[in-house]
């Protein structure tokens, strides 16, 4: 593949290093500093991939309206209006826009689906999301992710920590737990507490290896496709 890169962070170096280690060529990279020379870039890519900051994507959304070059994107962080901007490059370009590129959790989400629409209305869901210190939102995209796996039709309510009196946990109520310290990659927890029995789905990630792995398989399948907006359940499944 021929790659726009946007991001030096770690997810950006890594992908750096692993692409050119697969015999991809790497066009052009680009940070906070120097964005704005992307509009100006001529050399044509087969893929723009952004691992760097909500701040960016003014700048990245108007080169993939010039250009219509597929963009895939790993960024957390949007507003809903960020969102919806991302989603409306679809009609330039494939757009695949994922919290998290790992093959083993875009197989978890498949399960919380079905665990979700046969415990959801009798089990409590808690959620619990580990990071390294340095992460800079909470909670993480893919606890997003995996609560929306849970409860596709949106009808709980998170509750973001709990302290002092919150009173009797309500039916609707999820609460979504983030911790942060040391070096920790990743690692996603979805509790189903029911009367007398309890059922967890844990995934953990070794390394950041794995999202950029997966992002750039997801990149390679995107490239082939048309005009949309994307998700890695529709990629790696067909729905």
């Amino acid at each position: 593949m021929k790659i726009v890169l946007i991001g030096r962070g770690r997810m950006g170096s890594l992908i750096l290093t692993t692409a050119r280690s697969q015999g991809d060529e790497i066009v052009a990279v680009y940070g906070r500093e120097d964005l704005g020379a992307l509009m100006k870039l001529e050399k044509p890519a087969d893929v723009v991939m952004d691992f760097s900051q909500p701040g960016a994507l003014d700048t990245v959304a108007a080169y993939v309206q010039k250009t219509g070059t597929p963009l895939l994107g790993g960024v957390t962080g949007y507003t809903q209006e960020q969102l919806a901007a991302l989603r409306a490059l679809g009609a330039y370009a494939p757009v695949l826009w994922s919290a998290n590129f790992s093959l083993g959790i875009a197989v978890l989400y498949r399960a919380l689906r079905t665990a979700g629409a046969a415990l959801g209305k009798d089990f409590d869901v808690e959620i619990t999301e580990t990071h390294h210190r340095r992460k800079a939102d909470a909670p993480s995209g893919t606890a997003k992710l995996l609560l929306e796996a849970v409860d596709p039709a949106g009808t709980l309510t998170p509750v973001y920590g709990r302290e002092g009196r919150p009173g009797e946990r309500t039916e609707n109520e999820v609460g979504i737990h983030a911790l942060r310290g040391g070096s920790v990659a990743g690692t996603h927890t979805v509790y189903f507490l029911g009367p007398d029995e309890e059922l967890e789905f844990t995934h953990r990630a070794a390394s950041r290896q794995i999202f950029v792995n997966g992002a750039l398989h997801m990149a390679r399948l995107l490239t082939g496709m048309p005009k949309g907006v994307y998700d890695t359940q529709s990629i790696l499944f067909q729905d």
